[in-house]
């Protein structure tokens, strides 16, 4: 187990070597750039888009707008929020924060791009239904000789949309707050126990299809980030008089990478503390990874433009609120510097410093309902992935791997499943950002005319 854990940790390390590092983060600056903030003025009239004041039922796609997000949300807001930047914390120190920012300003525009081109250019599964995602946007986009692009993308997206990580992460969170303080034993049999209770709730939501996905995961989103929200604020005023001091350590740290403690990158820390960030970031928020046009793609809509602005909240929701509030929790309780926990046990530590008692099993009610809901969407991303690859009518067998997937990642280390997880979107990403520079300019034309008609 010790040579496949430093196998797969040299595999996430190549991958995630400097080419993908241009392609994510140069790739969206040059979206950003390109559209001159164009999107982002458009702030206002996205929102009016979430709330419905557009949908129309007859529209082709599955699901609504709100629904659609709520779907990628489900899927983003999830340990990668609490465990991924405890990690982050753990070895870059308040400094990672920042370059978690920048992806995600840099984010908002790959999203816009890339789920605006999941709409404009849907394609029929072998069922003949309307479907959208990284694979048929290459396809219908780019043409059938690209193929082998959509395939391995899709292929890569069996193992990357595998909720290992999560449950890792929530079974770590259950022994660390519920069960080792209780006096019961943590072993083997505990962990899988853990994991088969986890495959059973999955099992009967996923096996309802995307409809009993979205109307599970619309109702759980709103309510954990306001949960969340609401236990990290009262840290916050717990510790008000370190709060700026922190703040402002996020911001020079980020550029003297004095609490760096991973491997440097390009000769330097500083190098070390970018890649840090913008992989923590890109796993919060998944911009340029593609899993989340494969939600946004069912939306029910005639209008690209809109489901590109819808898309684009996802990072700001994602890892401009609740990837902070962790980060600050963590960092004005100390607790980064104090313990040697890592993971979801350092937020965890963090919660029970200014809320003893009742504070673990606050977070432990937030954790269960991120993870849960994260179990739901990557399942049908999953199904997608496999169903282009084989045809729609054999995507179910997707599941039965799923659900035994979650028993894998209950019982094995924290460092594999991240490494395995952050592989694999490495190599999602890489289609993905391909084909959306490729075609960031029909995005643009489609956004001038619906902005022109938008402004009539």
């Amino acid at each position: 187990m010790a040579k496949l854990d430093g196998f797969i940790a040299d595999f996430a390390s190549f991958v995630w070597g400097l080419p993908l590092l241009i392609l994510l983060t140069g790739g969206g600056l040059y979206l950003l750039i390109l559209s001159k903030f164009l999107p982002y003025r458009y702030l206002r009239h996205s929102i009016e888009v979430l709330r419905g004041k557009f949908d129309n039922p007859d529209d082709p796609g599955e699901i609504n707008h709100f629904r659609a997000l709520s779907t990628a949300l489900a899927s983003t807001i999830g340990m990668g929020n609490i465990a991924g930047v405890a990690v982050a914390i753990a070895i870059g120190g308040p400094g990672a924060m920042f370059w978690l920012w920048v992806s995600a300003v840099i984010g908002m525009a790959t999203k816009f791009f890339t789920n605006t081109l999941a709409v404009m250019y849907r394609g029929r599964d072998s069922k003949g239904d309307l479907q959208g995602g990284p694979m048929y946007f290459i396809t219908e986009g780019l043409g059938k000789k690209w193929w082998i692009m959509a395939a391995f993308f899709s292929v890569a997206g069996l193992i990357g949309a595998l909720p290992v990580f999560n449950v890792n992460q929530l079974t770590q969170a259950i022994n660390y707050i519920l069960l080792t303080p209780n006096g019961v034993e943590v072993d083997f049999m505990s962990n899988l126990v853990i994991g088969i209770t986890l495959a059973g709730i999955t099992a009967v939501v996923i096996w309802g299809g995307l409809e009993r996905i979205s109307k599970t995961v619309s109702r759980m989103v709103p309510a954990m980030v306001a949960l969340y929200f609401i236990s990290v604020v009262i840290i916050l005023i717990v510790n008000y008089e370190v709060v700026p001091h922190y703040f402002g350590m996020i911001f020079t740290d980020a550029f003297a990478a004095e609490n760096y403690s991973g491997e440097p990158f390009l000769g330097g820390v500083l190098g070390g503390i970018i890649i840090l960030g913008i992989r923590r970031g890109a796993f919060s928020n998944e911009a340029g990874i593609g899993t989340a046009p494969m939600a946004h793609g069912a939306a029910k809509t005639t209008e690209p433009v809109r489901e590109g602005l819808v898309a684009m909240l996802g990072p700001a929701i994602d890892t401009l609120v609740v990837c902070s509030l962790t980060g600050m929790a963590i960092l004005v309780t100390g607790v980064w510097q104090t313990t040697d926990v890592n993971g979801v046990s350092l937020t965890a530590a963090a919660f029970d410093d200014s809320m003893p008692v009742f504070g673990n099993y606050l977070l432990l009610l937030c954790i269960a309902i991120f993870s849960i809901s994260s179990l739901f969407s990557y399942s049908y991303y999953g199904t997608k992935c496999l169903s282009f690859l084989i045809g729609a009518e054999r995507k179910h067998y997707y599941n039965y791997f799923y659900v035994l997937s979650i028993l894998v990642g209950a019982t094995t280390s924290l460092s594999m499943m991240i490494n395995l997880i952050d592989g694999f979107f490495a190599l999602m990403a890489i289609p993905t950002m391909t084909a959306t520079l490729i075609m960031a300019p029909r995005v643009l034309k489609e956004a001038k005319k619906y902005f022109a008609k938008l402004e009539i």
